[in-house]
This record gives C-alpha cells, sequence and structure tokens, in this order.
C-alpha cells in the first residue's frame, strides 16, 4: 500500500490553509504524513504564482521534490496551487517528471484520485477538516477566498475569482474545533477581511465575526491581518479595542499614498482616509500595533512620488513595514503600463524604504523596554526561548528572545515576561 504523503507548502498562509485542508482529507482515507520526502510515496508541492520570485522558488522546490522519484519511495509527484491553476498547460510541457497537476479548486478531486491510485478508499474521504501544518497552540482561521478588489498589478482574482465569504456560522463551527483541539491564537485571514460577508450579507460583518469569535472560551488571542484601507473604519477599531482577546494589532496594506498611484493601482480609497484612521487608531490605544505592506518602482512612478511615499511614512509612522519592488504579472493591467521601471531602480528605493524603516522599528521597540506583558513560547531550542506578544504576529514579525530559561516552560506556554533590550526587528526578554 502506497500511503505515505509528503507536502511542500509554498506562499502565503491563505495556501497554507489550502495546504492544510488538502492533508486533511487524505489523512482521514487513510494517508500518513511524512516529514522526510525520502519517506513518501506520494510528494505534493502546493505553489505560489504570485509575484516572479514566488514563481522560481514554486520551479526550484519541484525540482528538488522530483529528485525523490529515484532517489526515494516517490511514485507520484504532484503540483498544486497558484502557479498550476495559472499555468498548467505550460508546465505540462516544462516538468515532464510531474505525474499531475491541478489547481486551487481541485482539492477533493486530488484527494479522491490519489486515494484510488493508492489503493485507499476515496468514499471515507472528509472534506470538512484540516491538518494542521503549524504548531498545534495556533492556526489560520480563512475567512474568504479570491477578491473583488481588482488592483491593477495583481492576479489574484485570475487565479482565484472574486470574493467568496464562508457563512459565518461555518467558521464559528471551525474555529471552535481548532480551540477543541488545542488551538489559543488565531489569525483572520483573506485576500481582504474588512470586506468579510459583502457578497453574501450584503455588508460586511467582519466585526460581527470577530465578536463572535471572542466568546470561544479555549482562544486566548484572535489576530486580524490583510484589511483593506478604505473599509477600515471607526467601528472596527472600535470592536478590537473593547474585545480582550482580539490583539490590538492590524495589518493595514497601504501599497503607496500617492493619489495618481493609487488610481493607476486601481486602490480605492484616498491619503486623506489613510491619514484620519491611523490617527484614530492611535488616539483609540496608545499601544495599538500597526503593519502595513508598500510597493514601490510601480509603473510611471516618478522620484517625487516615490519621495512621497518615503515623507508619509516618516510623518505617520507604522510600527511593522512589509515592502515589495513591483512585479510585472501575466494578465494584470498593469503589466501593459507605459513606464515600466528598471530593476535597479526598483531595488534602490527598496532599500530606502527599508532604511527609513529601521529606526522607526527600532524606536518602536526601545519604547517597551522595562514595560512587562504576557507573551506566547513559539520556539523552545535549549534554554532560549522565541516567543511573541501581542505585537508580533507569526511569521512576520521578529521574536521576544528569553535566555537561561527553565524546563518546565515548552511551545505553546504563555508567561509574562520584562522586555530588557531591544533591536531592530526582535527583543530581549527576562522571565518575570
Amino acid at each position: 500500500m502506497l500511503n505515505k504523503v509528503g507536502m511542500v507548502s509554498l506562499g502565503c498562509s491563505k495556501n497554507r490553509v489550502d495546504s492544510e485542508q488538502l492533508l486533511g482529507m487524505l489523512t482521514s482515507c487513510g494517508f500518513a504524513t511524512v516529514s522526510d520526502p525520502s519517506l513518501a510515496d506520494v510528494i505534493i508541492v502546493n505553489t505560489c504564482g504570485f509575484i516572479d520570485a514566488a514563481k522560481e522558488d514554486s520551479i526550484v522546490n519541484i525540482l528538488e521534490m522530483a529528485r525523490f522519484k529515484e532517489n526515494g519511495n516517490c511514485k507520484y509527484l504532484v503540483v498544486t496551487g497558484c502557479l498550476s491553476q495559472r499555468y498548467k498547460e505550460d508546465l505540462e510541457t516544462e516538468l515532464p517528471e510531474v505525474d499531475m497537476f491541478y489547481g486551487v479548486s481541485e482539492y477533493e478531486e486530488l484527494a479522491k484520485r490519489l486515494a484510488s491510485l493508492c489503493g485507499l478508499d476515496k468514499n471515507t474521504i472528509n472534506c470538512g477538516g484540516r491538518l494542521l501544518t503549524t504548531p498545534n497552540f495556533r492556526a489560520y482561521l480563512r475567512i474568504a477566498d479570491g477578491c473583488d478588489n481588482r488592483c491593477t498589478y495583481c492576479a489574484i482574482p485570475l487565479i482565484r475569482g472574486g470574493r467568496k465569504s464562508v457563512p459565518m456560522e461555518n467558521l464559528i463551527e471551525e474555529a471552535t474545533r481548532l480551540a477543541e483541539n488545542g488551538v489559543t491564537e488565531l489569525t483572520v485571514i483573506a485576500q481582504d477581511t474588512t470586506s468579510y460577508g459583502t457578497d453574501i450579507y450584503g455588508e460586511s460583518r467582519i466585526c460581527e465575526l470577530l465578536r463572535e469569535l471572542a466568546k470561544i472560551a479555549k482562544l486566548k488571542w484572535i489576530r486580524l491581518l490583510y484589511t483593506y484601507p478604505n473599509t477600515v473604519d471607526e467601528k472596527l477599531i472600535d470592536t478590537i479595542v473593547s474585545e480582550e482577546k482580539l490583539l490590538n494589532y492590524i495589518d493595514m496594506p497601504i501599497q503607496h499614498i500617492d493619489s495618481e498611484m493609487l488610481k493607476r493601482m486601481n486602490r480605492h480609497g484616498t491619503r486623506e482616509h489613510i491619514e484620519d484612521i491611523v490617527k484614530y487608531i492611535r488616539k483609540a490605544a496608545p499601544d495599538f500595533v500597526l503593519r502595513t505592506t508598500a510597493i514601490v518602482g510601480f509603473p510611471g512612478e516618478t522620484d517625487e512620488q516615490f519621495d512621497e511615499l518615503v515623507r508619509f511614512m516618516e510623518e505617520n509612522p507604522f510600527d511593522r513595514l512589509g515592502a515589495f519592488t513591483y512585479s510585472q504579472e501575466d494578465g494584470t493591467p498593469a503589466s501593459e503600463f507605459d513606464g515600466q521601471i528598471d530593476e535597479d531602480v526598483k531595488q534602490s528605493r527598496y532599500d530606502r524604504l527599508y532604511s527609513m524603516q529601521q529606526p522607526i522599528s527600532l524606536e518602536f521597540n526601545k519604547k517597551r523596554v522595562g514595560s512587562m506583558g504576557t507573551v506566547l513560547v513559539e520556539m523552545r531550542d535549549g534554554d532560549t526561548l522565541y516567543c511573541r506578544s501581542y505585537a508580533e504576529a507569526p511569521e512576520i514579525d521578529g521574536f521576544i528572545v528569553v535566555n537561561d530559561a527553565p524546563e518546565d516552560i515548552n511551545e505553546g506556554d504563555y508567561i509574562t515576561v520584562k522586555l530588557v533590550e531591544a533591536k531592530e526587528y526582535d527583543m530581549i526578554g527576562e522571565l518575570a
């Protein structure tokens, strides 16, 4: 019987949820997961196809896994995900090592096919479960798939279609099940979390959803990522601040601030709204942590427009920043725009933006020195703990490092620490 499956999950947290749902289907009918690909009868590479660097990383991983067909137990190499969705025919020609390609909406079909090929009963597949690939104390809750915003640089609507919100009762059921299985930190995700429900309820229900999630007894921390600036409003901020389990942390990608750039990107909303909501957040809760992302080198971006972005970030500092150089994606409107920027100019602007952000991030951490608070132990390495507070989102922010920890502290524990030293992205803490 061929029943050992290995998974390589690439890209964003939304893609990770796809991987976990597929693994849940496979294990429900008798597959066993293995972390060593040399032991796997089936290897699945769940790819990302969002930007050029992600595509290249996907190809590298596919080729790396292909060697286990000759030097391991692998009988079937499967490619799924966004890259397979967009470029299936090209990949079939270029990668004969791969046995099958499946897109982002074909996971149940794939699970049934693999079950049949490997001598397992496809009729026992349960499509409602997930096998977490995160530590068992934290999980992502994907509240919608696809996107309706149609930013001119973004291929997500081409890959995953328009917004498809998950009914609230299904999400509460899933979150409750995760909590019963040991999850205490829930990170709420989608392409645009603040538009949750507009397609099925006719209005955003993100605040209502967050309040219902906060009622789940065994959840301790709930964090909101991937909000859209023009739909972040006072009601949302007040909801977060008023609920103890909702962390005072928000990820609000602005992408740019120049009005002409925002128009060319087809980003809704205005600079004035962003400035106003940032001021409201700072007033509502001084300890509130703001994260954003920005794109540099978008077609037509002038030096003056980039300078405006830098000035805005200096005058309205965000505690966390993720920056990207523009990637020219097939089929997107922006890929056809005049004024494509040279790669060296993009890189120079990227470097300058991060150079601007580094002292802001350091100053944010310095202000925290001397404070005490609750942290979650993410990892343990010997007597060193790598922890996160409400101010550090999993996988994208830094750590609070605690040395000389006693043996009775485990991963997933919540402990109290005093912050004693600040670095640009990490902090040093001591047990309180």
